[in-house]
């Protein structure tokens, strides 16, 4: 008998040691299942991060602010704008002549029309900021830009029928952000077929003689205020105008620089 109780104490004892191996095993699956699970889930994650970082950067480096580049060769004076009565209907707008240039008319160099000579080299306009007059002949990519840009492609731009908006560098922030507002809140247009634009810079320019000078070629407003509702006036009588524009249906893309927006 008593070899028979230790005989089965014995088989108790090996199925438990048995048992307790088999829950050993079991619960080694399980944390070799879950550790795969988790690096999985991991690398998912990380793969996910790295690729929303790599399009973040991607699509920051795609809108990244080029400014356009400045000129350089001989130098130019530009022969003093001629003023003339305001005829646009808009209050304050300062008109300057335009007509009969290039070719001969009884309004043109003789009279100051303002010239469309392509040059070289750096321009000294005789208004602040410029309304037309010799320009380089490359233009620049219409848009935002939040450094001042040369102006001898910001007057080629005007020549293609955009509007120039400036600023003093030193309006409030708040201000500034409300004339980018009024900018992206343009129409895009394609007036002649060419590329769509809302043919519309935005620019700081140092100097300035008001806090804001909305311009077009030959027409310019001073304003003291982003709300003023005159800035809306004189983009829609001037803008892309086959009535005022010189080369109507010139682009407003295809230029240099690239504008925080377009």
């Amino acid at each position: 008998m008593p070899n028979t109780k230790k005989g089965k104490q014995a088989a108790r004892r090996e199925r438990v040691a048995a048992l307790r191996a088999q829950q050993k095993r079991a619960e080694r699956r399980r944390n070799l299942i879950t550790i795969g699970a988790i690096t999985a889930a991991a690398a998912v994650i990380i793969g996910g991060v790295a690729w929303y970082a790599a399009s973040r950067s991607s699509s920051s480096s795609a809108s990244a602010e080029v400014m356009p580049p400045g000129v350089t060769g001989t130098a130019t004076v530009q022969s003093a704008a001629h003023q003339v009565p305001n005829t646009s209907g808009i209050p304050g707008v300062v008109e300057y002549v335009t007509t009969g240039w290039p070719q001969t008319s009884h309004n043109g160099p003789a009279a100051q029309a303002l010239a469309h000579d392509h040059v070289t080299g750096p321009v000294t306009y005789s208004v602040t900021p410029p309304v037309g007059g010799q320009h380089n002949a490359t233009w620049m990519n219409c848009g935002i830009y939040d450094k001042p840009v040369p102006n001898e492609r910001a007057v080629h731009n005007l020549e293609h029928g955009a509007i120039w908006i400036t600023y003093q560098p030193s309006l409030p922030q708040s201000e500034v952000n409300a004339l980018r507002a009024f900018v992206e809140k343009q129409t895009t247009i394609s007036p002649g077929g060419a590329a769509a634009s809302r043919y519309t810079d935005l620019t700081p320019y140092p100097g300035l003689p008001s806090p804001i000078v909305v311009s077009s070629w030959g027409f310019q407003l001073k304003v003291s205020s982003p709300d003023d509702p005159r800035l809306q006036q004189f983009v829609n009588k001037f803008r892309a105008s086959q009535k005022y524009t010189p080369e109507y249906g010139g682009a407003c893309t295809g230029g240099v620089g690239t504008p925080l927006q377009k």
